[in-house]
């Protein structure tokens, strides 16, 4: 069976008939997973990424006949929930954390007590040097690094510049370097 573009999924869904809910259906296993994971990188906790990705879906659906298709489905889609999940993060930071030490100790504490991380101390240690890094870098680092986003589908869904992606790319490499060099983190 041939499998169906984003595009003729979003006219299923669009149509409002029986296909509709299994065009949708389509359309969540098809990037639930990528999604997760995107999430997941910014942060950190399982159970706050469940959450930013079943709101993600929310505004998906409802906003769905806004999307112009002039861009491509994943990066409107990756944009919503990188939306969602900055705007989660800042929340965060506002209610939990005093400052933003005591916030990305937090998180690296989850990091450790996560029963989802399976890495080793290596890993470990790449994780914590991210979690050092300005949060855009952090964002940028990740989906170029680890979902191997090429920089205009990256620059799609942050609205931004290559240009600017590829240099806040390079300082977050940089930096992680030296945090894994200085063998320490400090938080």
């Amino acid at each position: 069976m041939k499998k169906k573009s984003d595009e003729k999924l979003i006219t299923l869904i669009m149509g409002k008939t029986r296909k509709s809910e299994q065009a949708f259906a389509e359309l969540l296993d098809r990037y639930s997973e990528r999604l997760y994971w995107h999430v997941r990188k910014i942060l950190i906790a399982h159970e706050d990424t469940n959450d930013v990705i079943q709101n993600t879906w929310v505004k998906v659906y409802q906003n769905l006949s806004s999307f112009r298709q002039d861009s491509k489905f994943y990066t409107w889609l990756y944009r919503i929930a990188t939306n969602e999940a900055l705007s989660f993060l800042q929340k965060q930071k506002r209610t939990e954390a005093d400052n933003l030490d005591d916030y990305m100790f937090n998180l690296s504490q989850t990091l450790e007590s996560d029963e989802w991380f399976d890495g080793n101390e290596i890993q470990t240690k790449l994780q914590k040097a991210i979690l050092t890094l300005p949060e855009k870098q952090r964002l940028v680092f990740n989906m170029k690094y680890f979902d191997e986003m090429k920089y205009q589908d990256m620059a799609d869904i942050l609205e931004t510049s290559v240009g600017a992606l590829k240099a806040s790319y390079h300082h977050a490499v940089k930096k992680i370097e030296e945090t894994i060099k200085a063998d320490s983190i400090d938080y």
